[in-house]
């Protein structure tokens, strides 16, 4: 049995809520801000996994992911979604790097149009 197939509802949520903590924990300490937090639940107005983050004064959503599978378009538009429920700038998709712990080492996905924005404020 493969480690994905032995996962349970229960051991992934709480697989995904440690790494959304390990990256909220870690992007407070390293941007030195302390507004930065993991977010509860909100249902159809999510507003992202992680909040407090600002890029040009403005708001940006973190989602993460921690999954054996990645299905990029789909958690880009959760993200985007996200970032509008918010009115943030831009939504970014945090995900597990399987094998590695280091929070700085995880992938970050965006469009080109996001990252443009994210440079610029606009």
């Amino acid at each position: 049995m493969t480690a994905a197939a032995s996962r349970t509802r229960r051991s992934a949520k709480s697989a995904g809520t440690a790494f959304e903590t390990l990256i909220a924990r870690y992007l407070a300490t390293v941007l030195d801000d302390d507004r930065i937090e993991r977010r509860a639940r909100s249902g159809a107005n999510d507003r992202g996994d992680i909040g407090g983050v600002r890029v040009h004064g403005q708001r940006l959503v973190v989602e993460c992911k921690n999954t054996h599978q990645v299905r990029l378009p789909e958690f880009v538009r959760e993200a985007q979604l996200e970032a509008a429920n918010d009115d943030a700038l831009v939504g970014v998709v945090v995900a597990k790097r399987h094998g590695v712990t280091d929070p700085a080492r995880q992938w970050v996905h965006m469009e080109l149009r996001d990252l443009i924005a994210l440079i610029t404020g606009q």
